[in-house]
């Protein structure tokens, strides 16, 4: 069937994409949380962990890591202490750059099969599908 071979590629594609990041101790989310801050702009932690649909919890653990290294900061908000916002760093800017450059390697070796025009084909193809689900 057509879903489950879209299905099965979908988990081959980020299975290869989530080896490369566990060799740097990372794991999706915080690729996809940089990517967040960076197209979105700054967010309080509860808002991005609703944003990613992830536990707040393993969001809080998430912004642990990457405020160790230096890639986002976090500040209290002086209203309510609890409240943590996220935003991006330059170095931040640069890990994700390097991250995106994963991205893409792995997707151009699960798209090798396919020539310029069988890409862009279906990319068409995919945009329309998710584009109807969203309804």
């Amino acid at each position: 069937m057509t879903t489950y071979l879209l299905s099965r590629t979908g988990k081959d594609a980020r299975s290869r994409l989530a080896e490369r990041l566990a060799a740097d101790g990372l794991r999706l989310y915080h690729h996809a949380a940089l990517a967040a801050l960076a197209d979105l702009g700054p967010h309080t932690q509860r808002e991005l962990a609703d944003r990613l649909r992830l536990d707040p919890s393993d969001l809080a653990k998430a912004a642990d890591l990457l405020a160790a290294r230096g890639w986002i900061d976090r500040t209290r908000d002086p209203a309510d202490r609890r409240r943590l916002t996220l935003t991006l760093t330059p170095a931040g800017r640069t890990r994700l750059s390097a991250l995106q450059d994963e991205a893409r390697d792995v997707q151009d070796a699960v798209l090798a099969p396919l020539d310029p025009a069988g890409r862009a084909a279906l990319h068409a193809l995919l945009l329309r599908l998710h584009g109807g689900m969203a309804g």
